[in-house]
C-alpha cells in the first residue's frame, strides 16, 4: 500500500522573530521562498514587520519517497522591495529529508538563520513546521475490477493497448514544449507517480485482468521496465534496511559508495554448497528425504522433507578442511508396516573436487543451480539439484547459510545488528488538585493530613514534596506543589503514566488517574508552551470520582538522553526528529581478528577453550559479529560502517566468550557471556580518510588482579564530506540547545542516565536473540559511579599527573630566581625589561612562542590510536582486598570483619581528605577576616598599607614599581633569607573559623 500512496510535503510557515532590519528605516518587509525537489512556494509579504507571521501552508509533491530522505529543503528569506531592485538576503533554513516527520508527529521548531556568505549580516529565528502526507490513490483499480472480469475482453483490448500510443504522443508533445521550471514539475507529476503503483502494488491483479496484452507487447513492456527493476532494486534495499535499523542512522548503508564493503578487512574463502531439491526415478513413495554433505570429518545433512524443496546454502570455511573432494549423498527414510524404526535408504552420491569448483566474487550474478546424477548400485535415474562454489564473506548467501565455523544456524552465534531505543525526557508538571474527597467531613477537620503526588511510568516512580491540607484558610483548601517530575520514555512508550494522590496521614491513596503516553504533546524548546490539563481522580470501584488533578505533561524532544557515562558518550542528538542534523562524516571498522586468546572455559572438562564474539557499539547502533567457535586465534573479518554526527564521540569495542549457545538442559538456563578485553576509540583523535590498523591488547579486570586475555586486530577510517562542517563542530555547543536553557540538576541528570541504562539493556536483553545484560552493562559502564579504591587513587594520581607540569614550571622558576643557571637568570632579567618598556608585544610574542611550539610537536604527533593504559587506571598497583571491595556487589555480601576492615580505611582516607578540605577553607576565611575587623590590629595595620601604597603609585610610574618588583624576585641568594616573607607570615597570622569548629 505505501508504494502506490501520493506522498505530499507540508511546510507551515509560521513565524520570524528578530530580524535584521534591511530597509533603511529600521524595519523589513519579508517574506519566503521555499524550494523542494525543483519546486518552489512563495509566501506573502509582511511590510514593516520585524517579527512577521504568515501561518501559511505550502504543499508539496514528493517524487520519490524512497529518496526524500537524500532531499533538502531550502527556505530563504529577503526583503521584498517594490521599487524594481533586487530583494535583500535576510537569512535561510535548510532541513534535510531525514528530518521530516509524518503527519501527527509535527511541532512547532525555530531555526536560526543561516548565513549566505561569510560577510552576510543575519540574525534572527524562523519558525516552521515540516511534515508530510501519505494519501491513497484515486479509485479506478476497484472500479476496473467487474471489467476485468467480464466476459467481453475483446473490448478491453484496444484500451489497453491504446495506452502506450498515448503515452508517446504525449511524449512527443512535451519534447516540443520548452524546458522551463514550470514544465519541469509538470513532467514529474505526470510521469513518475503513474508507472509504479500497478507494476509493484498489484502485479497479480494485472495479470489477472489483461494476459493477452502482456504477450503481444512484450518488447514495449521490456523497454518500459527497464527503469522501473533499478526502482525496484533500490527500493529492496530500503525495505530490507528499514527492518532492523533507522533510516537516519544508516541511511548510508542504502547508498551506492565508490569503495568496497570490505575494504578493511581480509577475504576469507568459503566453499558454498546450495542444496535445493532432489528427483528421484520412482515416484510412488512420498518417503521423507535428506541429503548429506561430506568433507573430510565435516558431516552435515539437511532436514528430511517429502513435498518441498530444501534450498539450503553450506558455507565451509576453506582453512578448516581436511579434505579436497565434496561428496552429497541422498538418503529416504522408510518405515515398514510391522517395524516402528525407520530404515534409511541411499539414493546415490555425486563428488566433486574442490581444486575444480568454479569461483565467484561480487557483483558477479549467483551461480545457478544444476542436474547432477546421483550414482547407485542399488537404483539408478535419481538426480539432485545443487550448486558448487568458492567464495568470500561478501557473498550474499553468507549471512543466511549455515558457517561451518560458527556452529551452522544457531541463533546465538549469527551476526546481528541492534538498535538501541529511541528514548525521551517525560516531563510532567503536578500543579494543584481540587475538591478531594479525604473520607468523612468529621475526619478532615479533625486531622491535618499531608499529601503527595506520586508518579510512575513502567518501574520508574518519582514523588513530589508534602503539602498540608488545612480548614482554616481557602487558600489552603486546594493544595498546589508546581513541581517538575521528569522520567525516561522509550518507543515503543509504556501504555500509561499513573498519577496517584497520596494521604501521608491515614497511609491511603485518594485517588489516581491514567494519562495515556502516546497522545502527549511532544516539544522541542523552550518557547512551546504546553497547555495544562485537569484530570479526575478514581479512587476504586465504589469511588468513581475522588476529585481532579491539575498538570501539565509533555515530551522532551529538545534533549539528549544521556544513557552512557559522559566521558565515553557516542551520540548527542536530541530526541526529536525535526532537530536531527545531517552526518559530518562516515565511520567505517574493520573487525579483522583476534590472537592468543586464552581459554575461558572448558570443553568436556578436558580442555580449554574460548569462543569469541565481538561487540561494537557507536551512537544507536550495537553490532556483533558472528561467535567463532573453539579457536583461540578467531578471524571475523566482518565490516561495519556508522553515520558520524560529532567528532568528539567515542567508539566502544569489546571481546566476550559466548556461553549462551549451549543451554544446561538440567537447570534450563543460559549461562553468561563472559567478558574477554575492551577497547575505546575517540573520534576527534583520528586523522580524516586514513586507515588506522592496529592491534590492540585486550585486558580485563578479575578479582585476582588485571590479565592480559589477547589481542584484537582492528582497522578504522573516519572518512569526512566537509572540511567546513567538521570545523564548525567544534564550535557549536556538545549537547543540544534545552539543556543549556533549562539545565537539569547533575543529581537528577545522574538519576535519569542510570534510568536510560536500564531501559536499554530491557530492550537489548529481549531482542531475539537477546543481548546478554552483562555485556550491554560493560558497555555502557554502568558501576562508574559505585565506589572503588582503586578509581579514587586513579583519579587522585590522575590530577596529580595534571599539576606536575605546574610544580615543573614552580621549580624551573625557583632555579631562575636561585640562580642556578646565571645565564638563564640573566636572558631573564632582560626579558622583564623588554616586557615592561614594550608591554604591547606581550600577547604577540606568548602566541607565537605557542604557535612556534605547537609547529614543532607536529612531527612528534602520535599517528596510532591509544589503547586502555593500565599504568593510568592504577591496576598494577591495587591490592587484592581493594579488587574485592571493587567487585563487591552493593549492598555489600562480605563478612561483617572484611566489611569493619574497608570501613575503617575508608575512615583513614576520609579523614586525611576532610583535613585537605579544612586547610582550603581556612585560607578563605583569613582572606575574609582581613575585610571584616576580626582581628583589629590585622586589619588596621591593612589599612595603613593601603594608605601609603596609594600614595606611592600615585607618584611611582607602573613601569618602574613593575621592574624593581621583577628585579626584587629574581634577586641572587646571597641577598635572600631563609625565614618566610613578610607578607606570608602576616597571612598565616590572621584567624580563621577553625577554633569555632566542634
Amino acid at each position: 500500500m505505501a508504494e502506490t500512496c501520493t506522498r505530499k510535503l507540508i511546510v507551515e510557515v509560521c513565524n520570524a522573530k528578530n530580524l535584521m532590519p534591511k530597509d533603511g528605516q529600521g524595519t523589513a518587509s519579508a517574506f519566503a521562498t521555499v524550494d523542494f525537489d525543483g519546486q518552489r512556494r512563495r509566501t506573502k509579504t509582511k511590510f514593516r514587520d520585524l517579527n512577521p507571521e504568515w501561518d501559511e501552508k505550502l504543499e508539496f509533491l514528493v517524487h520519490d519517497t524512497e529518496s526524500m530522505a537524500t532531499e533538502i529543503l531550502e527556505i530563504s528569506l529577503y526583503n521584498d522591495k517594490k521599487t524594481g531592485k533586487r530583494n535583500t538576503f535576510l537569512g535561510k533554513v535548510k532541513i534535510a529529508g531525514s528530518a521530516f516527520v509524518k503527519s501527527g508527529g509535527e511541532t512547532l521548531v525555530y531555526y536560526p538563520l543561516e548565513k549566505r556568505s561569510v560577510f552576510s549580516q543575519i540574525k534572527g529565528e524562523l519558525g516552521l513546521k515540516v511534515y508530510y502526507i501519505d494519501e491513497d490513490p484515486p479509485a479506478p483499480p476497484a472500479e476496473q475490477k467487474p471489467e476485468a472480469k467480464a466476459p467481453e475482453t475483446e473490448e478491453n483490448k484496444p484500451a489497453q493497448e491504446a495506452k502506450p500510443e498515448d503515452e508517446k504522443k504525449e511524449e512527443e508533445k512535451k519534447k516540443e514544449e520548452p524546458k522551463t521550471e514550470s514544465n519541469k514539475e509538470e513532467k514529474k507529476e505526470e510521469e513518475k507517480p503513474s508507472p509504479p503503483p500497478p507494476q509493484e502494488e498489484n502485479p497479480k491483479k494485472a495479470e489477472e485482468a489483461a494476459p493477452p496484452v502482456k504477450v503481444e507487447n512484450q518488447p514495449l513492456a521490456d523497454s518500459e521496465k527497464k527503469p522501473s527493476k533499478e526502482e525496484k532494486e533500490k527500493a529492496e534495499i530500503v525495505k530490507r534496511s528499514e527492518v532492523t535499523i533507522n533510516d537516519i542512522e544508516l541511511r548510508s548503508l542504502g547508498s551506492d559508495r565508490s569503495r568496497s564493503a570490505y575494504d578493511l578487512v581480509d577475504r576469507m574463502p568459503f566453499l558454498y554448497v546450495r542444496v535445493v531439491k532432489a528427483k528421484a526415478a520412482k515416484n510412488e513413495s512420498k518417503s521423507p528425504v535428506y541429503a548429506k554433505l561430506v568433507i573430510g570429518t565435516h558431516s552435515i545433512k539437511t532436514k528430511s522433507q517429502s513435498d518441498k524443496d530444501w534450498d539450503k546454502v553450506f558455507a565451509f570455511d576453506k582453512e578448516g578442511l581436511n579434505s579436497t573432494s565434496l561428496e552429497v549423498s541422498v538418503w529416504t527414510e522408510e518405515k515398514k508396516e510391522n517395524e516402528e524404526a525407520t530404515q534409511e535408504c541411499s539414493l546415490g552420491t555425486v563428488s566433486f573436487d574442490l581444486q575444480e569448483v568454479p569461483k565467484r566474487v561480487p557483483p558477479d550474478s549467483p551461480l545457478a543451480p544444476q542436474w547432477y546424477t546421483l550414482e547407485s548400485d542399488s537404483s539408478s535415474g535419481n538426480e539432485v539439484m545443487l550448486a558448487v562454489w568458492i567464495g568470500t564473506q561478501a557473498d550474499e548467501a553468507f549471512q543466511e547459510a549455515w558457517q561451518s565455523d560458527s556452529g551452522g544456524l544457531l541463533p546465538e552465534t549469527r551476526a546481528k545488528v541492534y538498535l538501541s531505543p529511541k528514548l525521551w525526557y517525560l516531563r510532567l508538571t503536578v500543579i494543584q488538585t481540587q475538591d478531594l474527597h479525604l473520607g468523612s467531613g468529621s475526619e478532615a477537620k479533625v486531622r491535618n493530613p499531608e499529601l503527595y503526588v506520586k508518579a510512575q511510568l513502567g518501574a520508574q516512580l518519582f514523588k513530589t514534596g508534602r503539602t498540608s491540607l488545612g480548614s482554616a484558610s481557602s487558600s489552603s483548601a486546594n493544595p498546589t506543589w508546581n513541581e517538575d517530575l521528569v522520567f525516561v520514555a522509550a518507543e515503543p512508550f509504556e501504555p500509561f503514566l499513573t498519577v496517584t494522590v497520596e494521604d501521608v496521614t491515614s497511609g491511603q491513596s485518594v485517588g489516581h488517574a491514567k494519562i495515556h503516553v502516546a497522545s502527549m504533546e511532544r516539544r522541542t524548546d523552550e518557547r512551546t508552551e504546553i497547555k495544562s490539563r485537569w484530570f479526575n481522580l478514581v479512587g476504586g470501584e465504589t469511588k468513581p470520582y475522588t476529585g481532579r488533578i491539575h498538570v501539565r505533561v509533555c515530551l522532551e524532544g529538545g534533549y539528549h538522553v544521556l544513557d552512557e557515562a559522559a566521558h565515553v558518550t557516542s551520540d548527542v542528538r536530541a530526541a526529536a526528529k525535526q532537530l536531527a542534523k545531517a552526518p559530518i562524516g562516515l565511520l567505517e571498522v574493520g573487525i579483522r581478528g583476534a590472537t592468543d586468546l586464552l581459554p575461558v572455559k572448558t570443553m568436556d572438562g578436558t580442555r580449554g577453550t574460548t569462543d569469541a564474539y565481538v561487540v561494537a557499539k557507536y551512537g544507536p547502533k550495537w553490532v556483533r559479529t558472528r561467535t567463532i567457535l573453539d579457536r583461540f586465534n578467531p578471524r571475523w573479518n566482518e565490516q561495519y560502517t556508522w553515520d558520524v554526527y560529532d567528532p568528539c564521540t567515542v567508539l566502544t569495542i569489546g571481546v566476550f566468550d559466548n556461553g549462551r549457545y549451549k543451554r544446561d538442559e538440567a537447570a534450563g538456563k543460559q549461562d553468561k557471556d563472559v567478558r574477554v578485553g575492551k577497547i575505546r576509540i575517540r573520534l576527534s583523535t583520528l586523522d580524516t580518510n586514513r586507515v588506522y590498523l592496529n592491534q590492540y591488547a585486550l585486558t580485563v579486570l578479575l578479582p585476582s588482579g588485571a590479565k592480559k586475555m589477547g589481542e584484537i586486530e582492528i582497522a578504522v577510517r573516519f572518512s569526512c564530506s566537509s572540511w567546513l562542517s567538521l570545523i564548525q563542530a567544534y564550535t557549536s555547543p556538545m549537547l543540544p540547545r534545552m539543556h543549556y536553557v533549562k539545565p537539569l540538576g547533575p543529581t537528577q541528570q545522574d538519576i535519569l542516565r542510570h534510568t536510560a541504562m536500564r531501559l536499554v539493556t530491557t530492550r537489548l536483553t529481549r531482542s531475539e536473540p537477546p543481548m546478554g545484560q552483562e555485556v550491554v552493562q560493560f558497555m555502557l559502564d554502568t558501576d562508574t559511579h559505585l565506589w572503588s579504591m582503586r578509581r579514587s587513587k586513579a583519579n587522585w594520581f590522575w590530577v596529580v599527573g595534571c599539576l606536575t607540569r605546574v610544580a615543573i614550571l614552580a621549580r624551573w622558576i625557583e632555579g631562575i630566581c636561585t640562580w642556578v643557571h646565571p645565564p638563564t637568570t640573566v636572558l631573564m632579567h632582560v626579558l622583564l625589561v623588554a616586557i615592561v618598556l614594550c608591554p604591547h608585544l606581550v600577547l604577540p610574542a606568548i602566541f607565537m612562542y605557542a604557535f612556534l611550539i605547537l609547529a614543532f610537536r607536529f612531527r612528534y604527533r602520535q599517528r596510532f590510536v591509544l589503547n586502555m593504559d593500565s599504568r593510568l587506571t592504577y591496576v598494577d598497583m591495587v591490592g587484592l582486598d581493594e579488587l574485592d571491595e571493587e567487585f563487591d556487589g552493593f549492598p555489600t555480601t562480605r563478612s561483617h570483619d572484611v566489611v569493619r576492615i574497608r570501613y575503617d580505611r575508608l575512615r583513614a582516607l576520609a579523614g586525611r581528605a576532610q583535613t585537605l578540605l579544612g586547610d582550603f577553607a581556612a585560607h578563605g576565611e583569613r582572606l575574609e577576616a582581613l575585610w571584616n575587623w576580626r582581628d583589629p590590629r590585622a586589619t588596621g595595620i591593612f589599612v595603613v598599607f593601603c594608605l601609603v601604597a596609594s600614595l606611592v603609585f600615585y607618584v611611582v610610574p607602573f613601569k618602574m614599581f613593575a621592574l624593581g618588583i621583577g628585579f626584587y624576585y629574581l634577586r641572587h641568594p646571597r641577598f635572600r633569607d631563609d625565614m618566610p616573607s613578610v607578607p606570608i607570615s602576616f597571612f598565616r597570622r590572621l584567624p580563621s573559623f577553625a577554633d569555632q569548629i566542634l
